[in-house]
């Protein structure tokens, strides 16, 4: 009797675990479109992040307005902001427009307004971001 229960068991673990790993499978991103973007030729990538003075300083100003703003959300809290010779490129997911706007302001006020690219994406409703 006990060594049928144990065989139930792992059966039913086995089982659990194979519906968890479908699962997982369901619902994972398609980042192809990301990561070509991020190889193409000229594309700025957080790499490219050089420890020069006046940049560290424009991104941590940039950084710190962003954490500042409590409205915001993690997402937009965590956008990536790549500074190199002056020109700020910002990059990652954001929730709303609004948000998406919202940080280039920021951007846009510590680094002026012709020194920001935006390549900041909208999340779709109810999408949830990989770890």
């Amino acid at each position: 009797m006990e060594n049928r229960r144990q065989h139930i068991g792992a059966a039913l673990l086995i089982a659990v675990c194979a519906s968890a790993i479908a699962t997982a499978q369901q619902t994972q991103p398609d980042n192809t479109g990301v990561n070509k973007r991020d190889q193409a030729v000229g594309a700025v990538t957080a790499d490219q992040q050089q420890n020069d003075p006046a940049d560290l300083k424009t991104t941590q100003a940039i950084r710190r307005a962003l954490v500042a703003d409590k409205s915001l959300s993690t997402y937009a809290h965590n956008v990536k902001v790549i500074t190199v010779n002056g020109k700020v490129t910002l990059k990652g997911p954001v929730r709303s427009d609004a948000e998406k706007m919202a940080v280039e302001k920021k951007a846009a006020e510590v680094a002026g307004a012709a020194n920001v690219t935006n390549n900041i994406s909208i999340m779709k409703p109810g999408a949830k971001k990989r770890t």
